[in-house]
């Protein structure tokens, strides 16, 4: 009587072996030749790509620039490389009459990802109504972005997304805390917006969340030290600013979010429900 290959006691021990020592292998993670600790950051790069997006039943090319600059000392010494990703309107070249719109997230250690591709970028992740993904995930043109009206430039603060220090010896107390946060991003919005060429630009802020916080704290120290005058200031889900709210505050810094949910439920009269909400 023949033995099938498949019984074989001798033929299923050396198949065990076999699987074993494959997943011994596959478990076994492959070793780098890069040390991830001794890898440089570039402290100024950038890539630059060019799109088209609809908005608003409307096409609107557009150049995306993503790259990083410098935080320097009083000294010229690079502190820090800020990642950065920049929108710019390519059918447009009157940029004394375009608006630059300069965004941040809040935490305050958040990268400016949301604001960016769930609100306001060219391009936003694919979720519904109520913010959960969608499969199969991935992306779609934002038909509501505000680029059309406005470019602008999503920054990620030191220590989030691909924004880090220069080397370990980088004290920390010039980023972190209110204030050093504050400080050092007026500086680098000074010298983005001068490497850019847009002085002659309109300039809003917005921040989300903390962001709002921080976005107030540089519209004054931008005035008084950097002689930079803002056209606005946008602030989203803002935090409570140290602000003392009475009734009469409170009610009115939550009236927009109201009159937002009541929109989306279209219960506003006919004439308000009838504009859109951006």
């Amino acid at each position: 009587m023949q033995t099938q290959a498949g019984n074989n006691p001798q033929r299923g021990n050396a198949n065990a072996t076999t699987l074993a020592n494959t997943t011994a292998k596959e478990e076994t993670p492959a070793k780098s030749n890069t040390n991830i600790a001794s890898r440089n950051i570039v402290p100024e790069s950038s890539v630059v790509t060019n799109h088209t997006v609809t908005i608003n039943g409307k096409a609107v090319p557009y150049k995306a620039t993503a790259g990083t600059l410098p935080v320097w000392d009083e000294e010229g010494k690079t502190l820090a490389g800020l990642f950065y990703t920049y929108y710019e309107r390519t059918d447009i070249s009157n940029k004394e009459s375009r608006p630059l719109v300069i965004s941040f997230n809040g935490g305050p250690g958040s990268a400016s990802v949301w604001m960016h591709i769930a609100y306001t970028g060219p391009v936003v992740l694919k979720i519904d109504d109520e913010g959960y993904p969608v499969q199969p995930y991935g992306y779609k043109d934002n038909s509501t972005s505000i680029l059309d009206v406005a470019d602008i430039v999503y920054i990620d603060p030191v220590n989030t997304g691909y924004s880090r220090t220069m080397g370990k010896d980088v004290a920390t107390n010039r980023f972190f805390g209110v204030r050093a946060d504050i400080k050092y991003l007026a500086e680098w919005i000074t010298t983005f917006v001068t490497r850019t060429n847009r002085w002659a630009s309109p300039k809003y802020l917005i921040g989300e969340s903390y962001g709002t916080t921080r976005v107030s704290g540089l519209a004054l120290e931008l005035q008084s030290n950097h002689w930079m005058y803002l056209n606005g200031v946008i602030l989203v889900s803002p935090t409570e600013l140290g602000i003392e709210r009475g009734s009469v505050m409170d009610a009115a810094l939550r009236l927009p979010y109201f009159a937002a949910t009541a929109w989306y439920h279209k219960a506003l009269p006919t004439d308000l429900q009838s504009k859109k909400l951006t």
